[in-house]
């Protein structure tokens, strides 16, 4: 699927209070829910989600620590595709939904999702699709090719849910089959061999990509002919080799694959993998009906937590004193206030809303992160930078204290020293290689770590870093930089980043990836 990366637009504006006061929290082991709607279908709808990660979990071999309860995947449940593509800030017909990838903060926005059984909808099938990433990125440190990464989240998103608690996982992709029937044939080849698809001029209109990859990934799953041949790409791409290369090792012919998928798309039925209740376990989902008060900030607090320009800033800013003068006795109205205030630039006001906020719950998460982030933007112009950045770390440390796996308050340490001109020191380090651990998904962080690696001449640890990235399908950029950078390094051997402008860890902890 195309990487569902938006922009947020002032959507909520309009929505009745006594709308707005229907929002309920349901949180579980890896998600938190917030959507406007009855706890039955929200109890269900997070039960099917504990449900697929549980399924793809089993059957990748890949059950991984659960998160910490700051790094879950924070999905916002709102009233229509209509309204999720004015938080994209884009008219695109095609999309569905959206997924940001960031430590301490990923988030999905998708539309109201009919939790019902069997099999999915459209937008639950946006969300299924964008979690596998987030799932196989958080499970291994593989660098996958695109046609894997994106043929992998449609196998897995295509999914139906029985009402005995089972789930089937690896059916048919009806969504798919449009464009794998109509669409610009994509081949076998062209999948393998990136370099062959993109001199096909894979932006000349809409073609099959997605559909051909899980066709492939389908294939290569369940015919016995080609039992073994998936893992064995896999450890030749490990080895170093190409694409192309370790492809036409473990498949063979390109031309004989191709016609073997036009044979097996042909036939009437295909398996799929039909998982019992017995067979997976999910942790415990709790229910929590919103204050009025958080109700009422909910809009604001998507919006800020999606991003905004400095003039969107302003307009949420508004809105959100106008809910906080109202519930001033609210913790987490205060939090998001403290965040709108961060956002628009007026770093004392966000302290103080910040401090308000522990004051009234010493457990609001966003507001030591806020308050830490207002103190840092501080440091960076104080006159004694040293005390200043001393005062700055301590929101986080604060919040290390009560969650000690959450990944800000590591890198905001390193960051502490860095914005000084300091080298980090070995804890500042082994800190933010865990934070990394902890938000692999994160690219940014990445990025940062690796080439502080590749200067500090540890280039085996920085190429393990880069290499996620430049095969990272939604890389963009970044991706883009971290091919250049391998490229770089294999050409000289001697080289340590020099002349590379230094990553800046913040991107991944308080701007948008978009």
């Amino acid at each position: 699927m195309n990487r569902y990366v938006l922009w947020l637009a002032a959507l909520f504006a309009l929505w009745p209070a006594a709308v707005q006061a229907e929002w309920m929290e349901a949180s579980s082991p890896h998600f938190v829910v917030y959507a406007d709607d009855s706890a039955r279908d929200l109890q269900r709808f997070s039960e099917q989600l504990e449900r697929y990660h549980a399924a793809m979990a089993m059957l990748t071999g890949r059950n991984v620590p659960p998160p910490s309860p700051s790094n879950r995947v924070t999905v916002y449940v709102v009233r229509g595709v209509g309204k999720v593509r004015e938080l994209a800030g884009m008219d695109d017909r095609y999309l569905q939904g959206f997924y940001v990838p960031r430590a301490g903060g990923s988030l999905a926005v998708v539309p109201r999702v009919n939790a019902g059984i069997g099999v999915v909808d459209m937008s639950m099938i946006v969300l299924l699709h964008e979690y596998a990433h987030h799932f196989m990125i958080g499970a291994s440190s593989f660098p996958m090719p695109r046609w894997l990464s994106e043929g992998g989240a449609e196998f897995f998103a295509s999914a139906a849910f029985d009402a005995d608690g089972g789930i089937s996982l690896g059916r048919p992709a009806q969504h798919r089959a449009a464009e794998l029937y109509l669409a610009r044939d994509v081949t076998a080849g062209d999948l393998l061999d990136p370099e062959r698809y993109e001199k096909r001029g894979k932006s000349s209109g809409y073609d099959a990509f997605y559909g051909k990859s899980w066709l492939l990934y389908h294939y290569l799953t369940f015919e016995p002919a080609r039992r073994g041949q998936l893992d064995r790409y896999l450890l030749a791409m490990a080895a170093g080799k190409s694409s192309r290369d370790a492809a036409q090792e473990a498949f063979g012919d390109f031309a004989q694959l191709e016609k073997d998928l036009d044979v097996y798309l042909k036939r009437p039925r295909v398996q799929m993998f039909a998982i019992k209740p017995s067979m997976i376990q999910i942790g415990r989902v709790e229910l929590r009906a919103l204050s009025a008060g958080e109700a009422e900030m909910m809009p604001v607090r998507i919006r800020s937590r999606r991003g905004v320009n400095d003039e969107q800033a302003k307009a949420v800013v508004a809105d959100a004193r106008k809910v906080a003068a109202r519930y001033p006795q609210d913790a987490a109205v205060q939090s998001a206030l403290a965040e709108a205030e961060y956002d628009a630039g007026n770093d004392t006001a966000a302290i103080d809303a910040a401090d308000k906020a522990l004051a009234l719950d010493p457990g609001q998460v966003n507001a030591y992160v806020q308050k830490g982030f207002a103190l840092f933007r501080q440091a960076g112009e104080a006159k004694d930078s040293s005390a200043a950045y001393r005062a700055a770390r301590m929101p986080f440390v604060q919040l290390n204290r009560r969650e000690p796996d959450h990944p800000l308050p590591l890198v905001y340490y390193y960051r502490s020293f860095v914005e000084q001109g300091d080298a980090p020191t070995l804890l500042a380090m082994q800190g933010f290689e865990r934070a990394v651990e902890l938000a692999p998904f994160d690219l940014g962080l990445r990025m940062t770590l690796a080439m502080q690696q590749l200067q500090l001449g540890n280039r085996e640890a920085a190429r393990r870093n880069l290499q996620p990235i430049a095969f990272n399908p939604h890389g963009g950029d970044l991706a883009e930089t971290a091919r250049k950078t391998i490229t770089r390094m294999d050409g000289n051997p001697a080289w340590r980043g020099e002349g590379e402008p230094a990553p800046d860890a913040s991107v991944a902890a308080d701007e948008d990836d978009s």
